[in-house]
């Protein structure tokens, strides 16, 4: 089983946190839409013997494109791979493009998973963030779209400077209450060049604190769990049978075919990306070339790869993947290597007692503990394996 992953690089305006690639020009939107069913149609041989479980329309700002655009897209996508019986369709979407009318026309595509970025239901938060829906827009596109879409799952930002434990308990509180059975929720981060970055450096922003993002992190643990979600990755939490098909794939190592500019796609074996400009991503493939990079994965880059998922996720590091794929002596250096961080209660191996390596048998899986979930990232760079 494989997912494609479609990127459309167009916004409204940018968030000033995002470093994601996009443009805020829609004045080749048309060719780009070409270039993306061109590129669709060249890669069709990458997953000839593969059936697609997973379609994901990401961005940018994929609400953006028109129903027939999209569906243009998804009909290309059927004619040129082998698609599973109800596959999982997934649009990102900004609360100011989803008016009830257009909520209902997508309610009649074979869209059938809606990914929302609220980010806040607060004003202040909103505007702070230069988003381009407010507070009013982001709740009542939920109260419609709740009704007709299942499988819905929004976009919360924690560790917002200033933001109390109160109003960060009110944000999930109101998720909670319009029976939205996924969330997604990230701490705020200063990535370099972006707005954000500027304006922290001119002392006109405060400054990302950790300590808060690790107290909201916390409630926000805590309180999925007490309405009944499952923390099956470090930012993804989601009501038993609503897990995301598609960003679990990318956590459980399978294949997956990423469309569009900076769009990246992955076999098992190599990792390939394309270029991160519109422009040249569209003369490129109107010359039938494909405009993309290729790194062969080394077997530590593998190996550090599954590292870093397993330790995000609700399902860990199984030692019996470690030993078949990369070998005894990769499992022994692993062992020996989170030794320290089951001393320090961050990581524990399941299917045994004790709190040493010693014992770890085949069947065994190292998790972090609820005290290391936030901390996870980190722990898994420490134990990578250097080329």
């Amino acid at each position: 089983m494989s997912g494609i992953y479609i990127h459309i690089p167009f916004c409204k305006q940018a968030c000033y946190y995002c470093d994601f690639h996009f443009s805020t020009s829609l004045k080749k939107k048309d060719e780009l839409i070409n270039a993306l069913i061109k590129e669709i149609q060249l890669r069709k041989d990458e997953l000839l013997n593969q059936t697609v479980e997973t379609i994901y329309f990401g961005g940018g700002t994929p609400s953006i494109l028109s129903n027939a655009e999209l569906q243009l897209i998804i009909d290309e996508v059927y004619k040129n791979y082998k698609i599973i019986d109800a596959p999982e369709i997934t649009l990102e979407a900004n609360p100011d493009d989803l008016s009830n009318k257009r909520i209902n026309e997508l309610a009649n595509t074979p869209i059938n998973r809606l990914s929302i970025g609220i980010q806040s239901f607060f004003e202040d938060d909103l505007k702070s963030m230069n988003r381009a829906h407010n507070a009013i827009e982001a709740k009542q596109c939920l109260n419609e779209a709740t009704k007709h879409f299942d499988n819905i799952t929004i976009d919360l930002i924690y560790g917002i400077p200033n933001m109390s434990l109160k109003k960060w308990n009110e944000n999930l509180q109101m998720a909670f209450d319009l029976g939205i059975n996924h969330i997604s929720s990230y701490a705020l981060t200063v990535e370099e060049k972006t707005a954000l970055d500027n304006f922290i450096k001119k002392g006109t922003y405060p400054p990302v604190d950790e300590v808060l993002a690790s107290q909201h992190f916390d409630h926000l643990v805590k309180r999925t769990q007490e309405e009944g979600f499952i923390h099956y990755e470090i930012s993804n939490f989601g009501k038993p049978n609503y897990f995301s098909k598609h960003n679990t794939s990318y956590w459980q190592g399978k294949t997956y075919l990423g469309i569009g500019p900076s769009a990246h796609s992955f076999n098992g074996k190599q990792r390939s990306w394309n270029i991160a400009n519109n422009t040249k991503y569209i003369k490129s493939l109107e010359q039938n070339k494909l405009p993309s990079e290729i790194e062969i994965l080394t077997k530590n880059d593998r190996y550090n790869e599954y590292i870093m998922t397993g330790l995000r996720t609700i399902w860990g590091i199984s030692l019996n993947k470690i030993d078949t794929e990369f070998g005894e002596a990769y499992k022994e250096k692993l062992l020996l290597s989170v030794q320290k961080f089951i001393d320090k209660e961050l990581v524990v191996i399941s299917n045994k007692s004790d709190k040493s390596h010693k014992y770890a048998n085949s069947n065994s899986f190292i998790k972090t503990t609820q005290k290391g979930k936030f901390l996870a990232d980190g722990i898994a760079s420490d134990l990578f394996i250097l080329n």
